[in-house]
């Protein structure tokens, strides 16, 4: 059995290598980025993102600290949410704020408002799975109010 390590290059994120032998199905290296604060107003918080990129799909292992929550957003093809690891909370616009703990599957319909992220205490990990629009996978909007996190 070969592995990933024998005499070829990982493909890129979201590319197929070339080296890959007919019948063998791509693999996909997962990227690492560093936790980041904000991420340009998306979170409340730093964060960890691993994402799982393939052609159409923007997908992501995403690990959220205490307290930390994304902005509000939308995604136009819709967003599936795979619990890992904690407690999250996550709410639709103009609905009750839910919690969430490993196992759960939340879908979020195309063009649905909504926020996602861990509890006050507890940590939560996801996996985020949506595909691009027009080059897009999600619209941010404005950042959720310490009043709406508590509610």
């Amino acid at each position: 059995m070969s592995g990933r390590g024998q005499g070829r290059q990982p493909p890129k994120a979201g590319a197929r290598s070339a080296s890959l032998e007919p019948g063998r199905a791509p693999v996909y290296s997962a990227q690492l980025l560093s936790p980041q604060a904000g991420r340009g107003g998306q979170t409340s918080a730093p964060l960890q993102l691993k994402a799982i990129v393939g052609r159409n799909n923007r997908s992501a292992s995403v690990t959220f600290e205490p307290g930390a929550r994304t902005a509000w957003h939308t995604h136009p093809l819709g967003q599936t949410l795979i619990v890992t690891f904690g407690t999250g909370w996550v709410q639709r616009w103009g609905g009750p704020v839910e919690e969430i703990r490993p196992g759960d599957v939340v879908w979020f319909a195309p063009g649905e408002k909504h926020w996602h992220g861990a509890t006050r205490t507890t940590a939560m990990m996801h996996i985020a799975v949506q595909e691009a629009l027009n080059g897009s996978p999600v619209e941010w909007m404005e950042q959720v109010s310490d009043e709406q996190y508590r509610a």
